[in-house]
């Protein structure tokens, strides 16, 4: 079975697992994948990642993070662009989530970034993801 979107297999995969409290989660390895991994760590969403070469195209594994109740800290990871409408935004109208506590995850020309990274960068790009 082909995976169309992984992009949304990783969101929906990472949300599922934040709900039933698991420590990890595993996901099908890619560049985009891994980028997303990395900039949900630097803005302090997920505890690590790492990338596990396999024969195949590896796996990326996430290693969530929780509050000291347990409670998980990404409370909403939605997708914005998808295969069926892409959605280009420049850096003047990337959005700010809840007023600066959540990212936005781009992919620029310069990699995949957050939104407080496109804006110091000075640089717009497709919207992937909305994290609070």
């Amino acid at each position: 079975m082909s995976l169309t979107d992984p992009i949304a297999d990783m969101l929906t995969r990472i949300r599922n697992a934040t709900r039933v409290s698991k420590p990890r989660v595993d996901i099908c390895g890619s560049k985009t994948c891994a980028g997303i991994a990395r900039v949900l760590k630097e803005e302090g969403f997920v505890e690590d990642f790492k990338f596990i070469e396999d024969n195949k195209q590896g796996i990326v594994r996430v290693y969530l993070k929780y509050g000291p109740e347990g409670q998980p800290v990404i409370n909403t990871i939605k997708r914005e662009s998808r295969p069926g409408l892409r959605v280009y935004k420049p850096v003047s109208e990337l959005p700010k989530v809840l007023n600066g506590l959540g990212i936005a995850v781009v992919s620029t020309s310069q990699g995949i970034m957050s939104d407080r990274q496109c804006r110091k960068a000075n640089v717009g790009g497709e919207l992937l993801a909305t994290v609070h």
